[in-house]
């Protein structure tokens, strides 16, 4: 079969640097548009047109939670599906705001199909957005997560998965691999500013909503895209200056026993040693299995080292026991099941309330990144992602190309 080759999109800076590229709009105040979910915030995503998608998280003080913890005002920001807050996001994940902009944006650059690595929402999200959109996309993952990946709807016709026997960087590796061998457009992770627009539109929704800035902010990590999309609209929103200027502090979150960026950051270190990688292989061991990558996005300039120090940030080790406690704690306060990766982020805040981090007048938002799973199979159903093909890590890309071409 004869392959269009399409355009490559490089975000490595051209002059050699380690940095992370970003977006630059022409507005520099927000303008809240009268528009469906993210496209609201037209004006600061990288797109010339919008489409039909209408998700978006929806951030609502909480009352009973922040009660339980001593707070006055927290705010969750909240992506899943939760009907009674009109929270419509199907595949339960913040995932979804960010490749609604990816596709889009590919869509205007020339890219008729992505490769896109994942260790299992940003599949679920993809998966459900490009049946959709008729958009094509080759999914990679590890093979200890293909069982669990579902989503509300998914065409074969455009939706391919590779699992990959290994952990999320070996899925990662495979992915760039592959669109050497195929010159299929690799989607860039979280080095996409696309992608960050789209997960950074959390931080937009909730100051529309707060009418301020936030004094403390809480997100479970792994490559640390959505954090450094957070840092960034913060910046931005700086700029506009009409919500604040108040001190900003980001709180992010691991799933011990896999925790190479608290590790280096308790040290002060830019750069994540192979020791603090370990286990090789946390997929076996973490709760919450996305918080997997090996290589996030830390030391790079922009990553999250430079946020951490820029808000004298902090950073927690939080055990599986820790995380579905949190999970039991919130569901219960707050009447809606919560993701692992959300969980972790809830016990990081439970901790930091627990060791006098936050005052009780602060204004905190804690992103829950996923949630309202139970409600969502119960109401409308998830169909199983079906695989296209097993490979082990080292097999030969080209082997593949009958398969996904």
């Amino acid at each position: 079969m004869e392959l269009k080759v399409d355009k490559d999109l490089n975000f490595t800076c051209p002059k050699g640097c380690n940095s992370l590229p970003k977006n630059i709009f022409k507005s520099k105040k927000i303008k809240f548009r009268k528009l469906p979910g993210i496209w609201r915030y037209y004006d600061w995503l990288p797109v010339e047109k919008t489409t039909s998608y209408d998700g978006e998280s929806v951030t609502y003080k909480s009352e009973h939670f922040g009660k339980e913890l001593g707070l006055k005002n927290l705010y969750v920001t909240f992506t899943g599906y939760w009907p009674e807050i009109n929270a419509y996001v199907k595949t339960c994940t913040f995932k979804e705001l960010d490749a609604a902009v990816v596709i889009q944006n590919a869509k205007e650059n020339g890219v008729s199909r992505l490769i896109v690595a994942s260790a299992g929402s940003t599949a679920n999200a993809f998966a459900h957005l490009s049946s959709l959109e008729k958009f094509n996309v080759i999914l990679v993952v590890p093979i200890e997560v293909a069982d669990t990946l579902a989503s509300p709807f998914v065409d074969e016709n455009h939706v391919k998965t590779i699992a990959v026997k290994g952990d999320y960087c070996d899925a990662i590796s495979f992915a760039q691999k592959l669109h050497q061998s195929t010159h299929i457009t690799y989607d860039g992770g979280g080095k996409n500013p696309a992608r960050r627009d789209g997960l950074g539109t959390v931080m937009l929704e909730a100051v529309e909503k707060m009418k301020v800035l936030p004094n403390h902010y809480f997100q479970a990590v792994s490559s640390g895209a959505g954090a450094i999309a957070v840092f960034d609209e913060i910046d931005r929103l700086l700029g506009d200056g009409r919500f604040g200027k108040p001190h900003f502090k980001l709180h992010i979150s691991q799933n011990a026993p896999f925790i190479p960026i608290v590790k280096a950051w308790n040290d002060k270190r830019r750069t994540i040693e192979k020791s603090d990688e370990e286990p090789e292989n946390a997929l076996s061991v973490i709760y919450a299995k996305v918080l997997s990558n090996r290589q996030p996005l830390y030391g790079i300039n922009g990553g999250l080292f430079d946020a951490l120090q820029a808000t004298s940030g902090e950073t927690y080790s939080i055990t599986n026991r820790q995380a579905e406690d949190a999970a039991k704690s919130f569901e219960y306060s707050e009447g809606i099941d919560i993701h692992p990766a959300a969980a972790v982020a809830t016990a990081s805040l439970i901790d930091a309330v627990q060791k006098g981090k936050i005052g009780s007048d602060e204004n905190v938002m804690l992103n829950i990144t996923g949630g309202g799973l139970k409600r969502a199979k119960k109401e409308f159903g998830m169909h199983k992602i079906p695989l296209t093909a097993k490979v082990e890590k080292d097999t030969p890309p080209q082997e593949l190309r009958d398969i996904i071409l």
